[in-house]
């Protein structure tokens, strides 16, 4: 990684550019990628002046905002028919289907916070458009997201200049903290539906015993 970094700092103004915004791109397709580290590298060119503060963060902007729409419309076009062939057993299509009306509910808060929590951007752009939330109004909040968390890195790596490596110990703690949190909030749900579920189950079974006991 360190070896990326400094050939990216070396780069030509334009690669550095474009290797922003693609990353930024990639990022949001094949999570995960180094794309936090990148840009706050890129940021700490920026404050010594060999790119522009501005056009890398709309064009890194726009990188995340395209990654975001392009597993939009693969949820969009393909989202029921992946998860309803089967192959992954383990999803149980219920649970899919409840996963989708929670979406169409809250959906638009989870793609707002979207760009803040590591690890599971393609997965939220995934079910955005599997549960066909509005195209119009998911790519204007998935922008503004992507807009805000670009800025704090490349600001960071701007005022940290040759420093700007030290933001990566807590970018890395910080993914490890919301990956933690996020799953032991899915946990929390799992054990709720299936806590739920046994709960359930139990009035028919003691119903169908009083049956029998009736014979």
């Amino acid at each position: 990684m360190e070896q990326f970094v400094n050939y990216f700092a070396a780069l030509n103004p334009v690669w550095v550019y474009c290797v922003a915004g693609s990353i930024a791109y990639i990022e949001n397709v094949f999570p995960p990628s180094p794309s936090d580290v990148i840009l706050v590298a890129a940021g700490s060119l920026a404050g010594i002046g060999r790119v522009d503060f501005a056009l890398l963060l709309v064009l890194s902007t726009i990188g995340s905002t395209a990654g975001f729409l392009t597993m939009y419309k693969v949820g969009d076009w393909f989202g029921v028919r992946i998860l309803e062939t089967g192959k992954f057993k383990y999803i149980p299509i219920e649970n899919v289907h409840k996963v989708e009306a929670w979406f169409k509910k809250y959906g638009y808060w989870v793609v707002i916070a979207n760009r803040f929590m590591a690890g599971t951007r393609a997965v939220v752009s995934f079910f955005a458009g599997m549960s066909e939330l509005s195209l119009w109004r998911t790519t204007i909040l998935s922008f503004l997201s992507s807009l805000l968390w670009n800025y704090l890195l490349l600001f960071a790596g701007k005022e940290l200049g040759k420093n700007w490596r030290e933001i990566s110990f807590y970018l890395e703690t910080y993914g490890k903290v919301v990956t933690v949190i996020l799953i032991f909030i899915v946990l929390l749900f799992v054990g709720r539906y299936y806590f739920h579920n046994r709960h359930r189950q139990k009035p028919s079974d003691n119903s169908c015993s009083r049956k029998s006991s009736i014979k």
